[in-house]
């Protein structure tokens, strides 16, 4: 059935309400229950697919299938605690649940109304067991827009969709019929690219409507490539749709008709929930031609992306679609003028479009008063590392990091200490401990050498090597340069081999000055973002971490005890004389009698610290 008319689609939204009904806490719906189980990919991976089928076969045992729905849903984003399960509408919270515990679901708490406590969230600062999603301290700061329907809605249900205002948002601009009034909204919205660079997203839709071309190009960046970062994938497999609806509100803002989703082959998940969506879309018309009886022609169609992180470039992009070698091409005219095919192009990220709904139904004002002064709105960070609470987050701009590392991360693990945040990737920079109180936004993490990037936020603590962590991301920036321009091909490996020599401890004090002066070199020569943005990993530790390089250049010692060429691997006064060490050696450079001390031959030693591990008295250390 096609939904041939604006009118149409808003009283199938006003039927479909009911659906959603069960997902609000304080519904009285009698014994019904609906249980919505997070279909991410992290959770899969985890079992939630054997969960969800040992639910059903539960439910179906006991013969509530009328009484009782299994949903899959988006991510709740507290990852770490996956597989997680939402009851409604008692809103129940359930996490680390095994398939083995739904026999116990359905008897317990189905059944007979029983809270299983054991399943609930642990507050592990009050010892207490949690069971609303609202009161565990992880969500308490956040504020959902991108990811407003992850967790609520099934993403392979189009059904849910519009009836948590699915497509209302392309109703009302087409209603309207005022392309130039689109464009003004996000302008006021103060919305920006949340892709890296921060441009604001009205003025770019803005300026390709001003284009004058007999075919114009919508394309949605959904190649993730920064390393630890799954903000759009999530998206993408929790909310398909908010998707697509943007994407064709801007087909309607700037004149195109056609759109193209570039997203990694590496995304199964969430290519095979897009390619649902689309077909779902399709089916309603609210894909293809005459879009809800307006006239108004727009369709979508996926690119596959091979894994080249200079995809994520949006010039590199257009080319890998055209078929060509993904390489950028100079911006001596923008995109929206001249950019896939030689037509008007408009690109933005999956987070981006995934803001434009809330946007059009809600207002500009709404948007521009969450935020701050200059970065408004929301922002989606995957938060990993060195973190109690990995996940998915989507915070106020504006809120510090401190807020977002101890009161929503958890803290730092194992009693250990606080030292960096590793933003925008490899794009990105370190946030010392000395800056957790600065808020995260656009202008402030450049001042301080970082940039806000795609949303990766990496925490290190006490036990990593700063040096280290600009090597590792030099070598992916090495790794995936396309090679066309010879500042980011030959100078972020030249950058690497120096801090291959820091780290291998063959470094010298003149090696610290040419890192700085050639980072400075490759950052004005290159000729897109990735080799422009290659060498900050490098310049941010730089200037914060100066006594570590120093350390491995001067000192030769690595304090983190990370470079194992730096290291050395000796027994104290502790040992027994088990001999667990020297049977462990795999180069058998460890010696001595039973019952006497042992000692390590460190012309052999090759650092690989496997007798740590089986010494039973913790007689063996790093020096």
């Amino acid at each position: 059935m096609k939904i041939d008319s604006i009118s149409k689609l808003r009283e199938i939204y006003e039927e479909k309400l009911p659906l959603l009904a069960l997902r609000q806490a304080e519904a009285n719906v009698g014994k019904e229950r609906v249980l919505m189980v997070c279909g991410s990919a992290g959770c899969l991976s985890a079992s939630a697919q054997e969960l969800i089928d040992q639910l059903n076969e539960e439910i179906k045992a006991h013969n509530l299938e009328d009484l009782v729905s299994v949903e899959i849903t988006g991510c709740f984003g507290l990852c770490a605690e996956g597989p997680i399960i939402r009851v409604f509408p008692d809103d129940t919270f359930y996490v680390r649940v095994k398939p083995e515990d739904a026999k116990r679901i359905v008897e317990t708490h189905l059944m007979q109304g029983k809270v299983i406590d054991e399943l609930l969230y642990l507050n592990v600062d009050t010892n207490d067991r949690v069971m609303r999603m609202e009161d565990i301290p992880f969500y308490k700061k956040q504020f959902k827009i991108a990811l407003r329907n992850c967790g609520i809605i099934n993403p392979l249900k189009i059904d849910e969709t519009l009836a948590a205002q699915g497509y209302l948002g392309l109703a009302k601009v087409l209603e309207e019929n005022d392309p130039e009034k689109v464009c003004q909204t996000l302008i006021a919205s103060g919305l920006r690219g949340r892709g890296g660079g921060g441009f604001p997203t009205g003025l770019k839709w803005d300026a390709t409507r001003k284009s004058v071309a007999d075919q114009k190009y919508v394309i949605c960046n959904a190649d993730e490539g920064d390393p630890g970062a799954f903000m759009d994938r999530s998206v993408l497999e929790g909310d398909p749709h908010s998707v697509l609806e943007a994407m064709a509100i801007c087909g309607f803002a700037i004149g195109a008709n056609q759109g193209f989703i570039y997203i990694r082959a590496e995304y199964p998940l969430a290519i095979s929930r897009l390619e649902i969506a689309i077909g779902q879309a399709r089916e309603l018309g609210l894909l293809g031609k005459n879009i809800l009886g307006t006239g108004f022609d727009f369709d979508i169609e996926l690119r596959y992306g091979a894994g080249a992180f200079v995809c994520g470039e949006e010039t590199a992009l257009m080319r890998s679609i055209e078929g060509k070698r993904g390489e950028p091409f100079n911006k001596k005219v923008f995109p929206s003028e001249k950019g896939l095919w030689g037509k008007p192009t408009c690109t933005n990220n999956v987070e981006t479009f995934a803001n434009i709904n809330p946007i059009i139904l809600k207002g500009a004002e709404w948007f521009s008063s969450i935020g701050s002064e200059k970065s408004k709105g929301t922002k989606v960070f995957a938060l990993g590392g060195k973190i109690n609470n990995v996940g998915l987050v989507e915070v106020p701009m504006g809120t510090t990091l401190r807020e977002i590392i101890y009161e929503i991360g958890g803290g730092i693990p194992n009693g250990h200490e606080f030292k960096a945040a590793q933003t925008g990737g490899p794009s990105g920079g370190v946030i010392p401990a000395s800056q957790l109180d600065i808020p995260v936004e656009y202008d402030t993490l450049i001042s301080i050498g970082s940039m806000m990037g795609s949303g990766g936020m990496i925490v290190l603590d006490d036990t990593d090597c700063m040096v280290d962590i600009a090597k590792f991301y030099l070598e992916f920036t090495c790794e995936e340069s396309c090679g066309k321009c010879t500042p980011c091909r030959i100078g972020t490996t030249r950058l690497h081999e120096i801090l291959e020599k820091i780290t291998t401890g063959k470094g010298t004090l003149e090696d610290l000055e040419v890192l700085e002066n050639l980072s400075n070199v490759i950052k004005d020569a290159s000729l897109c973002g990735l080799g422009k943005t290659a060498p900050n990993p490098v310049l941010s530790t730089l200037k914060y971490y100066m006594d570590e390089y120093r350390a491995h250049v001067v000192d030769k010692k690595c304090p983190a005890g990370v470079c194992k060429d730096l290291l050395e691997v000796v027994i104290t006064d502790k040992c027994i004389g088990c001999t667990k060490c020297a049977r462990t050696c795999p180069v058998g450079c460890i010696s001595g009698n039973v019952k006497e001390k042992h000692v390590i031959d460190q012309t052999k030693c090759i650092k690989c610290q496997a007798c740590i591990a089986q010494c039973p008295v913790q007689a063996i250390v790093t020096e």
